[in-house]
């Protein structure tokens, strides 16, 4: 039988103290801040603010699940002049709490609420809300139509200006099939294939009617342009009409960026975009890598 001490005797052990007699103010009104220490510290700051914080969020899609609470990564900043010590960090953990009370979906909209509410907050003339997610769809495989869930990440970055107004760029990186254009020239029994990974961005224009579902219409646009797409459930029937399909379509690197670019350009929404494809060959330990920006002209 093993025998110990009080518990308090046992955290006295481990290096606990008494409390200290407390001289410092204990209500907020009486406390000095800090942060509105005004002086020269040199250099004005785009950004200031918090990253990484988790926090559940409430996703609206055209495809099923229409309906989907999932867990988003957000980073929330305002500017902060040099005259300025800093920000009040907590207030942008109160707002970013006060818009998952709301209930509101996440979109483009809603961030740009969000934005402006950060700016006058914080009394500054900018804000920035950048928010990464997972989307859930339901796929049914081609020819069995057996049905499964996959899902692709999600990105949104919205800056709010007191005088420009918003920017803000949309992007979505999901996996495709991809087949070898060289391998199916020259071999005799095939073409080798492997998984691509396609990440989007683009900005958007702001007097432009937007798409109900932008996600959708991303995620569309990677998987067309590829050999094929990929489906969480295949019988061999849907193996089949994959594998084939793939065949039907090669594809480099090259080709699938390309094609996403021309694609994207003739969206009247989109004002400018980065296309990246990644390639894990099946032949090579090395993967294959493409990219591609572009900026309309005004």
């Amino acid at each position: 039988m093993l025998s110990f001490p009080p518990k308090k005797e046992r955290h006295q052990q481990f290096g606990s103290v008494p409390p200290s007699a407390r001289t410092k103010p204990c209500q907020k009104e009486d406390m000095m801040d800090i942060q509105q220490t005004e002086q020269d510290f040199y250099f004005d700051l785009e950004q200031v603010g918090i990253c990484r914080v988790s926090y559940p969020v409430h996703i609206l899609s055209k495809t099923a699940p229409q309906h989907q609470t999932t867990s988003a990564a957000f980073a929330l900043s305002t500017y902060l002049p040099a005259h300025q010590k800093g920000i009040h960090m907590s207030r942008l953990t109160e707002q970013l709490h006060s818009f998952y009370e709301s209930g509101k979906p996440l979109d483009v909209n809603s961030l740009k609420e969000l934005t402006a509410q950060l700016a006058n907050q914080m009394n500054q003339p900018s804000a920035s809300v950048q928010v990464s997610f997972p989307w859930y769809m339901e796929k049914k495989s081609p020819v069995s139509r057996k049905s499964g869930l996959m899902h692709a990440t999600v990105q949104y970055d919205v800056h709010f200006h007191e005088e420009n107004g918003w920017l803000c760029h949309v992007g979505c990186t999901a996996q495709v099939t991809t087949l070898c254009p060289c391998s199916k020239e020259i071999s005799e029994y095939g073409a080798h294939n492997q998984r691509g990974t396609v990440s989007i961005q683009v900005e958007l224009f702001e007097q432009v009617q937007l798409p109900d579902d932008m996600k959708a219409d991303l995620l569309q646009i990677i998987e067309s342009n590829a050999s094929a797409p990929l489906y969480p459930v295949l019988k061999r029937p849907d193996e089949k009409k994959v594998t084939e399909e793939a065949y039907e379509n090669p594809r480099f690197v090259e080709d699938v960026t390309r094609l996403i670019a021309a694609e994207l350009y003739e969206q009247n929404w989109v004002k400018g975009f980065q296309v990246e494809c990644r390639n894990e060959e099946s032949i090579h330990q090395h993967d294959a890598y493409a990219k591609c920006s572009y900026q309309k002209k005004l």
